[in-house]
């Protein structure tokens, strides 16, 4: 990692400028020279980790208010979790016996209603609103790293940025901009809101802003396993939530990219960006957006070989690892996020599938990056 990935990592870029990742160069190519099967493990792989600051929900207390409005009951029951085909990406394997207890699921994410009710009642500052915090921040950085200036610590959060070609898909940051001033009232920035739009998931949330809001609500975050579960909705070694027709046959069924990523979208599914939320027909559990639109928080630690670690045992409500290791960014800790986004698309991420699995640092909000809640 380099002062200029140091950068990056600090959330300077400025609008118009691109900011290259390890390994990463800018290549500007023709559709039909990009090579065959051009992709990468993760969409969220490398993005340097924003913050590094935990947020502490001390100050935050239940509402009071606490109901299963707006839940729909997931049963409990047994399932094998994980890839059952060869779609899947490595930290999809093993497949393995899972039970889970009966539990309620918000039918939607989180919306920017519903959010702004709980800034509102509790005062909260999101974690893309505060300024870094460098003394936590060095500690992902390799050691002797200079400290930035401080008009260079800035509140900002990942923004999507298409660039107007083809590119590589091995350089995520040719894609996502840091920008001053992006956070959930401003999801593309300063010159964005969220003006009639109550009914959108809110995005740009860190894990911590997720755990902030759940304890507001007197629910928490899905285990990655009831996460998985609740979008299998009863189906057996399906791929989808809706079973196994292919996502581009028929009627849209997610709001997913179409066209060529990440620099054309055909828009097919009526969105080029966030929906709002119930835009696309629900599961057999009544969910909606178990699949596209934005990624979901989980409470769980990634570790990339979790599946393999617990191959052997049956799992009753498992709770993930005990600490997080990802060997692509070994320093970064990360939690895990399901569901894919409008950015999924066959040729890059395609994680709109049930069993896919992405990670992101808990400091780290994205504009395609929301959650739900669940509660007993």
């Amino acid at each position: 990692m380099n002062k200029l990935i140091t950068i990056c990592a600090l959330g300077i870029m400025a609008a118009g400028l691109g900011c290259k990742q390890s390994g990463g160069t800018t290549v500007v190519a023709k559709k039909d020279s990009l090579p065959a099967g051009d992709t990468v493990m993760s969409c969220t792989s490398n993005l340097p980790s924003r913050f590094a600051a935990k947020a502490s929900t001390d100050s935050i207390t239940a509402s009071g208010n606490s109901s299963y409005a707006g839940m729909v009951k997931v049963p409990g029951g047994d399932f094998l979790m994980g890839a059952a085909d060869k779609a899947g990406r490595p930290d999809e394997y093993p497949q393995h016996a899972v039970h889970v207890d009966g539990f309620y699921m918000d039918a939607t994410e989180v919306t920017n209603g519903m959010f702004s009710q709980f800034v509102k009642a509790t005062g909260y500052v999101t974690t893309a609103e505060r300024t870094p915090d460098w003394s936590e921040l060095k500690k992902q950085l390799p050691p002797g790293t200079p400290k930035p200036a401080d008009s260079l610590l800035v509140a900002a959060s990942l923004v999507f940025t298409p660039p107007a070609h083809p590119v590589q898909l091995n350089d995520v940051s040719q894609w996502w901009q840091w920008v001053k001033g992006a956070n959930w009232k401003h999801p593309q920035g300063p010159g964005s809101n969220i003006k009639g739009k109550d009914n959108f998931p809110v995005v740009q949330v860190s894990w911590d802003d997720a755990m902030a809001y759940a304890k507001w609500a007197g629910k928490r975050l899905p285990t990655e396993a009831e996460w998985e579960w609740a979008a299998r909705a009863g189906l057996t070694n399906q791929p989808f939530t809706w079973g196994s027709e292919p996502v581009e046959k028929g009627q849209p069924k997610a709001n997913i990219w179409q066209g060529h990523f990440p620099d054309y979208n055909t828009v097919t599914d009526g969105y080029a960006r966030v929906a709002p939320v119930q835009s696309f027909a629900a599961n057999a559990y009544g969910l909606y957006d178990m699949a596209g639109n934005v990624w979901e928080w989980c409470s769980d630690w990634y570790r990339s070989d979790y599946y393999a670690q617990i191959n052997a045992k049956k799992l009753i409500n498992p709770a993930g690892p005990a600490a997080s290791y990802d060997p692509e960014e070994p320093t970064v800790p990360k939690r895990v996020v399901r569901g894919g986004s409008f950015l999924c698309h066959a040729s890059y991420c395609a994680s709109y599938r049930v069993s896919a699995r992405m990670k992101t640092s808990p400091d780290t909000g994205l504009e395609h990056t929301g959650f739900r809640c669940v509660k007993k």
